[in-house]
Parts: structure tokens; sequence; C-alpha cells
């Protein structure tokens, strides 16, 4: 009687038996997640660029108003952005027709960012110390014509730019 040695394949046995994982496609999974999150976060880190404050909250009053012995005249500033153009209003008075916006749109469509820029000279000549202005937008307005409007309201266009109205709000209308 001959003995003939065989050899089995235990192969995948062995391997359960050792408790052995192929952690290959897991590691391509991660991977590609690693990859696609690195992707997304450098996307959205260009929406952090503009620079918007939160509108500041004053100390408690006690009731009664303390005057300025340089009282001013204050102005609260709204741009708000629509496709007909922007409307530039003030806290008491609207500037320009009701109904109409300040400055229109051109005759090709596009905002009139150069006529919006010379429009907040005027005003920061008549109001030197104000500031701030509160930005609003229809939901259907670019994101492109709210960064040029916010370019146009902060400093002045052209070779001497000077800051206009630096501390910007962005409202909801």
């Amino acid at each position: 009687m001959a003995f003939h040695y065989s050899r089995r394949k235990l192969k995948v046995r062995e391997e359960e038996e050792t408790g052995e994982l192929n952690i290959v496609p897991y590691l391509d999974i991660l991977m590609n997640l690693i990859i696609f999150m690195l992707l997304s976060i450098t996307g959205l880190a260009t929406f952090g660029i503009i620079n918007v404050n939160a509108p500041a909250y004053g100390a408690p009053t006690t009731g009664m108003a303390q005057e300025d012995p340089d009282d001013a005249p204050k102005l609260t500033l709204s741009v708000l952005i629509s496709k007909k153009g922007h409307f530039v209003s003030s806290e008491n008075a609207i500037l320009g027709e009701a109904g109409t916006p300040t400055i229109p749109v051109k005759a090709d469509g596009m905002h009139d960012f150069g006529a919006l820029n010379a429009k907040m000279v005027e005003i920061k000549s008549a109001f030197p110390k104000e500031t701030k202005v509160i930005v609003g937008a229809d939901p259907d307005v670019p994101y492109e014509t709210l960064t040029q409007t916010l370019d146009a309201i902060r400093e002045t266009q052209g070779r001497e730019r000077r800051l206009l109205f630096p501390d910007v709000t962005l409202g909801a209308i």
C-alpha cells in the first residue's frame, strides 16, 4: 500500500482561520473620501473671502436718549439688488423715485456698478463719518452681481482707492 500525499488547497480556509483581513478595498474607499473632502473644502474656501461684519449691538439704554454735542444726522444706508437695478435708500428717504431703482440696469441688462460707486462717493461726501451699509438681494440675483456690488460700495474705483462704507451687513429682503 503506497501512500500518495497530495497537497490540498486550504488557501481560503487558512485565511479564515488566521483572521487576516484584506483591507485594500477599505483603503481605496478611504482615499477617495479624503480626496473628495479636500476638493470640496477648497471650493468652499472661496466663499470666505468676502469680509462682512455682523451688526454690533450697543449697551442697553436706560430709556433716556443721550445726545452727542456734535450730533450729526444719522444715516442708515441700505442697498437692495434686484433684476431692475440697485435701490439705494437711507433711514427716512429713498434716494430716487418710489418704485423705480436709484441706479437702473444698463440697456444691455447689466448692473451699472460705476454709477453705484459714484452714488456711494456722493453719499460719503455728505456723511463722512458713516461706515455702515446694509445690503440685500433678491434670491435670483447672481452671486457675481452681489460681489461686484460689495466692491462698488466699499471703496472708490480707479488708481486712488479710498474707503467708502467698509462695514457691510448682509440682510434678507
